[in-house]
């Protein structure tokens, strides 16, 4: 895929990517895909799968109580628990407002690891980084920003997330649609956004604009960014998922390049 080379003009040390169809195979890669990059945001989705995980192996329920009082499990991966971004304070009543917090994914690991008498950090490699054989995956922080991998480990997620073998794929489809739909926020980076959609634990695309992924992006297109200049996205419609690691922080830089990148791939791929 031609279009993968385009991340060589990006203003970063280190680049990788790679293109992955829903199918599993991987029509490109470019760039060390075995280098371990950090994830910062990027971890969210990896939390909110092993999450989903815990709630099928009924561990606890979307419904359970976690995070502020009112909060529950769904809340908190949807982000609207409430709390504060980086602060373990209560900001607006659950439900209401679209308010991301990292926080409430620390929340959430701490209710996880309560309920399952197991460490967050071992349940996650125990219930997602070994089955998919993410060896190079690692928890070594907050659950909301702290995990260390590499494009080739993240491609067999993004597998997994095109076609579920861990969870039923009725579950990945309500994490991947719009949880309390209707919600106003902030997409970091990106400003206001009315609705600021989200599923459990993955941002929807939508119509949003701004935008971190491409103008040709379908509006089912779901993932993260991070703000370690990381991004994976999947999109439904093309069929196909791509993720790019690179170790310089999100800014104006990314803003301008990821959206042409994630067009051109999709145009590669004849979406």
């Amino acid at each position: 895929m031609e279009s993968l080379r385009l991340i060589d003009e990006w203003p970063v040390d280190n680049a990788a990517t790679a293109v992955v169809s829903a199918d599993g195979t991987v029509p490109g890669r470019h760039g060390d895909t075995a280098r371990k990059f950090r994830l910062a945001s990027v971890t969210k989705p990896l939390t909110a799968y092993a999450a989903l995980i815990a709630v099928e192996e009924g561990v606890v329920e979307l419904d359970t109580p976690a995070g502020p009082a009112g909060s529950t499990v769904r809340h908190l991966l949807a982000h609207t628990s409430g709390l504060a971004f980086d602060a373990h304070k209560a900001m607006a009543e659950p439900g209401t407002r679209r308010l991301y917090s990292n926080a409430g994914f620390e929340q959430l690991a701490d209710a996880l690891a309560e309920h399952s008498g197991i460490p967050f950090a071992q349940y996650q490699t125990e219930a997602l980084f070994g089955p998919l054989g993410m060896t190079s995956t690692t928890l070594e922080g907050s659950p909301a920003s702290g995990a260390v991998s590499t494009v080739d480990d993240l491609v067999a997620f993004a597998a997994e997330l095109q076609s579920p073998k861990l969870l039923d794929p009725a579950t990945v489809a309500e994490a991947t649609n719009v949880v309390f739909p209707g919600l106003s926020g902030v997409l970091p980076g990106f400003g206001h956004q009315k609705p600021n959609d989200w599923g459990l634990g993955f941002e929807i695309r939508d119509h949003k604009s701004p935008h971190w992924t491409g103008a040709n992006s379908s509006p089912r297109t779901f993932g993260h960014f991070g703000q370690s200049g990381t991004f994976l996205w999947v999109d439904p419609d093309a069929g196909a998922a791509c993720v790019a690691l690179t170790d310089r922080a999100f800014g104006p830089w990314a803003a301008e390049v990821w959206p042409r990148f994630t067009d051109a791939v999709l145009a590669d791929l004849g979406a």
